[in-house]
């Protein structure tokens, strides 16, 4: 007796012990969101985010415990205008005075004056690192609000480091019940257009909701080993909605497909059985291919996105557990019960309505008609389309989308422009840290300093203002902060910062025996960030294209259908890119969508590599579940031009539905504030479009029904299959029996 996939003996089981299944299913959801409640979220530190040069700086701060504080700054405005008078000095003192009393505070500055005199502003500095301290801003802000409404004829408000985060928070949090807003009423009508009953419905969004609850708690408690960056929720319902949908979708539509053959002729556990030993087995390959491709951003090393693989990885594979448990479970239960309204419909004398055998439909005849009819044509012309979408991508200019280019429909963010109006020299700020290993040499270092200092001011792409310089007692560790009065993005802040490191310091601190220096601060750090994702790019991109074919391959075992796999992902993945250039970057997004310019003009620098690996891995949803069914009837004899055909009607339904509930859930984040999450969404909707559409409809069948059996090689089982191919029965025809799918009564 042939050995049953592990996939098929977890369904009957399920299939069996349909109680016992869904119990444990919600047990195990209700586990992970207690477990993780209860342990909570660790959060990515300052180290986790040092890289590069600016990493180095970081690291000899940290040694003389001169690192860059979390700074809050309280600004006094006179409403109508005028300059701020004796009655803003006594509230700039009063709130100078509160603040110095919080267990919170390390320092408060004097009370300054902008240049145009009509602002003052008190600088608090905070205890502590710079990521922890927006835990501890609450204090700060409640001080802030009573000074405020101590002096309402004076407006009295806060920005900062933490309190810009906080906000930034919030935003993030607002802006995924938006998306759920949006997302679930348009999934439910798409079900429901589908299924058309609302038993059937609930079926993919309850397994979909749970999946994202439990992955939630998983992700909770692997963060005390793999610190969260702040990213993981927002990717486990951008991925978790999606993925959990269409895997249930899948295999609910392979069953409805077998009831409809079988036609009353099979027990619900026997066509469980038929749909896990196919579209379960495909689900499960599925998942994989999506959770191996995603590891390979952990060769980014780079906190972030080392939290989007651990979140992606975690509800991909809770849903993979999901379909393989709780889905069969439930389809034999409400299989049962359509059963049993069956039964007693008939001892009625009634007559019981017939499954139909569900048709590929006049849509997806007319679309799949120019692949079946002129293969060549169809293939030149929709990979010339293709090409031509992605041409765009060769122009796309990345930048680390940082406060600069974030939505000022964030409160917290006005306040920060109103900040740096009044004061620009806190626009941008370069940190030099110096670390003399001669301790000798002491008097040098700070000679060298002092020269670094004037060649600051006298350069126009710095700040008047004299540097602010720290020493550490024993004077081996320094710490002098430029001023920079330009935006963090701004071609002039990065100039400064290249005349900084390329001449202002080799002209300096170089010619000093001993002295190691390096250079961080915000506008460094994105420059850095930048150029250590280009360095890991060709990497992580080399080892996706090599996995990607290899389980391919495997799964397969055709080379011939894995390099076809790989250059249809790159279509796929270059004409996304190309049209994300235009909509953004040549901003497009603004006259259509009527986004603001701060989020267009430039490509955050992680989409790309995010959208990759995250594409490469979505693609091969389609390509699994479109292929299997090709392979299915090609193994059972049918010629492989019939089996592409027969394939590719069978599943255009079920992928045409998958792709619209993707869409749907990526093109919600579309409309968030934050630049990145609003590209990452159009950016995975385009790409799923043009997966459904173009790749899987016009190029792949055209592709290998020009193959032929070529498309198998080198599979000696799918030559032998073929050896012996005899043309499939009319689609009329009553469809066989499966007789082994009995075993699971």
């Amino acid at each position: 007796m042939k050995k049953q996939p592990l996939t098929v003996k977890v369904a009957s089981w399920s299939a069996l012990h349909p109680g016992r299944a869904i119990l444990g299913w919600f047990v195990f959801v209700a586990l992970c969101l207690v477990l993780g409640g209860a342990v909570g979220t660790v959060d990515a530190g300052d180290k986790d985010y040092w890289v590069g040069e600016a990493g180095r700086a970081e690291s000899i701060a940290t040694e003389g415990n001169l690192q860059h504080k979390s700074a809050e700054r309280i600004m006094i405005t006179d409403p109508s205008g005028a300059a701020p008078g004796a009655n803003a000095q006594s509230a700039a003192a009063d709130v100078a005075a509160r603040m110095k009393q919080l267990p919170e505070v390390e320092k408060v500055a004097a009370p300054v004056r902008s240049a145009n005199g009509k602002m003052l502003m008190v600088e608090v500095t905070m205890k502590g690192l710079r990521l922890e301290a927006q835990k501890h801003i609450q204090p700060l802000l409640d001080t802030t609000a009573e000074v405020q409404k101590k002096n309402p004829d004076l407006k009295v408000e806060e920005s900062g480091d933490a309190s810009v985060e906080m906000g930034l928070d919030k935003s993030r949090d607002d802006d995924l019940s938006t998306s759920e807003t949006i997302t679930f009423p348009i999934t439910l009508i798409t079900l429901l257009v589908v299924f058309g009953s609302l038993i059937m419905v609930g079926v993919p969004l309850l397994l979909a909701v749970s999946s994202i609850g439990a992955a939630m708690g998983l992700s909770q408690l692997i963060s005390h080993l793999v610190p969260d960056a702040g990213v993981g929720k927002s990717v486990i319902l951008l991925i978790g909605m999606a993925v959990g949908v269409d895997y249930t979708l899948f295999y609910l539509k392979r069953e409805r497909e077998e009831r409809a053959h079988a036609n009353g002729r099979l027990s619900p556990e026997a066509l469980v059985g038929i749909a896990a030993a196919t579209s379960g087995r495909a689900i499960v390959v599925s998942g994989l291919a999506v959770a191996l491709s995603t590891a390979t951003l952990f060769l980014a090393t780079d906190i972030v996105f080392t939290s989007l693989a651990v979140a992606t990885i975690v509800v991909v594979l809770v849903a993979v557990l999901s379909s393989m448990t709780a889905l069969p479970a439930l389809l034999v239960l409400i299989g049962r019960r359509l059963d049993r309204k069956a039964t007693k419909a008939v001892a009625r004398g009634k007559r019981v309505k017939r499954h139909k055998s569900e048709e590929t439909g006049r849509v997806w005849t007319a679309l799949l008609k120019p692949a079946k009819n002129r293969p060549v044509a169809t293939l030149l012309i929709s990979v010339l389309v293709m090409f031509g979408l992605a041409l765009p991508a060769f122009g796309m200019n990345l930048r680390v989308l940082n406060l600069a280019t974030q939505s000022r429909a964030i409160p917290e963010l006005k306040t920060y422009d109103r900040l740096n109006d009044a004061f620009p020299d806190l626009l941008a700020e370069h940190w030099v840290m110096v670390r003399d290993n001669n301790p000798g040499e002491k008097p040098e270092v700070q000679s060298a300093l002092k020269d670094l200092a004037a060649k600051a001011q006298a350069d126009p792409m710095f700040s008047k203002k004299p540097p602010k310089l720290e020493t550490t007692a024993d004077g081996r560790i320094s710490v002098m902060t430029l001023s920079v009065p330009f935006n963090l993005s701004s071609p002039q802040a990065h100039d400064s910062l290249t005349e900084l490191r390329k001449n202002f310091l080799p002209e300096t601190l170089g010619k000093v025996r001993g002295a190691e220096f390096a250079v961080s601060g915000p506008v460094a750090q994105d420059a850095d960030y930048l150029a250590h994702q280009n360095d890991k790019l060709p990497i992580v991109v080399g080892f996706l294209l090599l996995l990607t074919f290899i389980l391919t391959l495997f799964v397969f075992g055709s080379a011939t259908i894995a390099a076809l796999g790989v250059l249809l992902n790159l279509l796929s993945v270059g004409a996304s890119f190309g049209l994300v250039v235009v909509f953004f970057q040549w901003g497009l997004a603004s006259t259509v969508f009527g986004f603001e310019p701060s989020a267009t003009h430039a490509i955050g620098s992680r989409v790309p590599l995010f959208l990759f690996v995250i594409l490469f891995g979505l693609s091969m949803d389609y390509q699994v579940f479109v292929v299997s069914r090709i392979k299915e009837a090609a193994l059972k004899g049918v010629p492989t031009r019939q089996a592409v055909i027969d394939g590719i009607g069978h599943s255009a339904k079920v992928v045409t539905s998958a792709a619209v509930v993707m869409v749907t859930v990526f093109a919600s984040f579309m409309f968030l504030h934050l630049a990145e999450m609003k590209q990452i969404g159009f950016s995975l909707g385009v790409a799923v479009l043009l997966d459904a559409f173009i790749i899987r409809v016009m190029i792949l069948p055209a592709a290998l029904m020009l193959l032929g059996n070529a498309s198998w090689w080198p599979s000696r089982k799918m030559r032998r299959a073929q050896q012996h191919a005899v043309p499939t029965p009319a689609a009329d025809a009553p469809p066989p029996y499966h007789p082994a799918a009995h075993t699971y009564r």
